[in-house]
């Protein structure tokens, strides 16, 4: 099942090689068709802007052991773009740096259907081929519920997301997500393991706020048996 799911979402699961940190975050953005261009600037826009935030770099930098960061956009099954492949976030320098290459990306497409669950297992690919990380975290941001291939729950059952965190940024913007409402969705079939949660941005203006309260609550400090960094205010 492994194989065949992988084979699907294009991934080859690869060793993790050595290194040190405290958290391994794979940020995973939607550009499926129900994100229009417009929308997408903001989202990308917004995440480049939570990255350079004072408060998000202190949450990266607060503490001796420093956190990996990838971050890819996806949309349909066979459609997952990498916008920044692994880097250890070890100074400001290298946020700012992240955050103009996200600025300065471009859509790989833009006309393809929902499908989370090939998104998740892209992630846990890339979390194989990660730093070797105390702490896993996958971040999916979509604006849509799974409409193509498997789901987030089949893709929990096949690919290693053993001991991994997956948190959800929920743009609450679509007028009609049929029976199944987003934050629904989200809540119960995509989040999952230690602490988890959703953040919440009510439209894509709001996308810059969610993100970057929801880095600030993802990167506090990590404790060993999976206590969930405190909630900031505001």
């Amino acid at each position: 099942m492994i194989g065949r799911l992988a084979a699907l979402t294009g991934l080859t699961l690869m060793a993790q090689p050595a290194g040190a940190c405290r958290l391994a975050l794979v940020l995973a953005i939607d550009v499926s068709s129900s994100v229009d261009a417009a929308e997408d600037v903001l989202q990308r826009q917004g995440l480049a802007q939570a990255l350079v935030d004072p408060e998000v770099m202190a949450a990266f930098l607060t503490a001796d052991d420093p956190v990996a960061l990838a971050v890819f956009e996806w949309s349909g099954r066979y459609n997952q773009a990498t916008l920044a492949d692994w880097t250890v976030v070890q100074s400001p320098d290298d946020l700012i740096r992240l955050s103009a290459q996200i600025a300065g990306s471009s859509r790989s497409h833009n006309d393809f259907p929902t499908a989370m669950g090939h998104a998740l297992g892209h992630a846990a690919g890339l979390l194989q081929s990660a730093p070797a990380c105390l702490f896993q975290t996958i971040d999916v941001a979509g604006d849509g519920i799974n409409n193509e291939g498997f789901g987030p729950v089949e893709a929990y059952r096949a690919f290693p997301f053993e001991g991994v965190t997956v948190n959800g940024l929920v743009v609450n913007a679509a007028d009609f997500e049929g029976e199944v409402g987003l934050i629904p969705f989200y809540m119960n079939e995509v989040i999952r393991g230690p602490g988890a949660f959703i953040e919440v941005a009510t439209t894509f203006d709001d996308y810059a706020r969610a993100m970057r309260r929801k880095l600030i609550r993802e990167l506090g400090v990590q404790v060993l048996g999976g206590a969930a960094a405190p909630v900031p205010q505001g």
